[in-house]
């Protein structure tokens, strides 16, 4: 296992970092990592990392999720409940954003589900999933040929491209935006999804915030880190958008990461108490989407 250690932070490029938290990681390894916090622009990052050739046996687990489909246990039975609504809402919000039905990319596909949906709805799909297994699952999900790379689109330009949960874990996050802000149509739409680690259950759960997910998360992002990372690439941003169920999915998981209990009650109160709160409080719920349009 290799590990490596960031010298600049990736939003600001200044070199000043502080501790900020160390977090287990409880889904394979068992190992902690440490939270970093810029002094410049307190970006949150973990470092230092296992680096890219290293970070796949990280996602070994047959819990992962996104990438093995399981509805194994009442978490991930849930998950599917509710992915089947947020899908749907996924291909409203880039109907509304796009000026007809042209070509989406998403980056990051995992078994293809959204691409799936879009496909159905009349989009053009492109998706980009590097596990093996994923891109397998993806394939058929959506019976096109899902890429393991950008470079494998031979150049290709999209209306729409997409990052659900998926920018916190880019290795070379400024050169992968670079290049699929690049991949975008003049007036193209970039979406970006990610947890934001200013919501009140982060602050509420701390280090057994499941939304951390060290060391797979690299990146952890609040509303004014996203909006300088944003600025930073010249996109404009359009909107800044909840997905409240998150609240309710990650607090599951961090109930069990505390207690070693998956507690409903405690898990639906907190959720609740996080979406009232974001409510009332600069929308700064459990995960946050980012519409930004290139100019």
């Amino acid at each position: 296992m290799s590990y490596e250690r960031l010298e600049h932070c990736p939003v600001c490029g200044k070199n000043e970092f502080k501790n900020f938290l160390v977090v287990t990681d409880n889904s394979v390894s068992k190992e902690s990592f440490v939270l970093v916090e810029c002094e410049n622009c307190s970006f949150k990052f973990t470092n230092p990392r296992p680096d890219a050739a290293s970070i796949g046996a990280y996602y070994e687990s047959e819990d992962y999720i996104s990438h093995s489909n399981t509805k194994s246990g009442i978490i991930n039975r849930a998950y599917h409940v509710v992915r089947s609504i947020t899908t749907k809402q996924k291909v409203e919000l880039i109907n509304r954003h796009a000026a007809g039905k042209g070509s989406v990319l998403d980056y990051g596909c995992g078994t293809g589900v959204f691409l799936a949906a879009c496909k159905k709805d009349g989009w053009e799909v492109r998706g980009i999933e590097p596990n093996e297994r994923a891109r397998q699952v993806a394939t058929a999900e959506t019976g096109e040929n899902i890429a393991a790379s950008l470079e494998d689109l031979s150049g290709e330009k999209f209306d729409v491209i997409t990052l659900w949960h998926v920018l916190e874990h880019v290795h070379t996050l400024n050169e992968t935006v670079d290049a699929l802000i690049a991949s975008l149509q003049d007036n193209g739409t970039l979406i970006i999804a990610v947890p934001n680690a200013d919501s009140h259950d982060a602050k509420e759960y701390r280090e057994n915030w499941a939304a951390y997910d060290v060391p797979r998360h690299l990146y952890h992002f609040t509303q004014p880190t996203m909006k300088r990372f944003l600025k930073k690439h010249r996109m404009v941003l359009e909107e800044v958008l909840p997905m409240k169920f998150d609240a309710y999915y990650v607090s599951m998981l961090s109930e069990k990461h505390k207690d070693g209990k998956t507690k409903m009650l405690a898990s639906v109160l907190n959720g609740y108490k996080s979406n009232s709160h974001a409510e009332k409080n600069g929308n700064d719920y459990s995960s946050l989407i980012f519409v930004a349009k290139k100019k």
